[in-house]
């Protein structure tokens, strides 16, 4: 594991638009249709921030699945198209790794769970909001060259130092 696999970086705050998904982990395979229909309507968007960044932010809020909202940044002023949702996304502190293609997703989620115990940090948590995974937000960022198939990408895990 390289020295600069991991880093602890300040993310400011965005809006961002796209669709949401919500659902039990047994329905799970229903998201990469809603994935695939955001990268299609990124047309849609005026001025997105980066057209090339689609962005996955998954909450685990339920038991038996989570929230995902399947988005891209866009500005202030960038109307919502029809059939579309907006999020705020809060300044934070993340974790940021990359994914590469050919690993184990599991794995790769393990590793960052390791890395945060072995380093002094935890998952951040909301206030009052119940959480039903010990990575409970994930924040990932899809190049558009990805293989859908067995993609690379960035993740953030929002974090607190102990």
């Amino acid at each position: 594991m390289g020295v600069d696999k991991y880093q602890i970086v300040e993310r400011p705050g965005y809006r961002a638009v796209g669709l949401k998904w919500e659902g039990a982990y047994s329905h799970v395979h229903t998201l990469k249709e809603v994935i695939a229909e955001v990268n299609e309507r990124v047309k849609e968007f005026s001025s997105p921030v980066d057209p090339a960044i689609q962005l996955g932010l998954s909450y685990h809020l339920r038991p038996d699945g989570f929230s995902h909202y399947s988005v891209y940044e866009v500005p202030e002023n960038e109307p919502v198209p029809e059939g579309m949702i907006e999020i705020y996304v809060p300044a934070m502190t993340c974790l940021m790794t990359s994914h590469e293609k050919g690993e184990n997703i599991g794995l790769t989620y393990e590793e960052i769970y390791d890395w945060l115990k072995n380093n002094h940090y935890v998952p951040f948590e909301e206030q009052g909001t119940a959480y039903y995974d010990k990575l409970p937000i994930k924040h990932e960022r899809y190049p558009a060259d990805r293989d859908l198939s067995d993609p690379h990408f960035d993740i953030l895990i929002p974090v607190t130092k102990l």
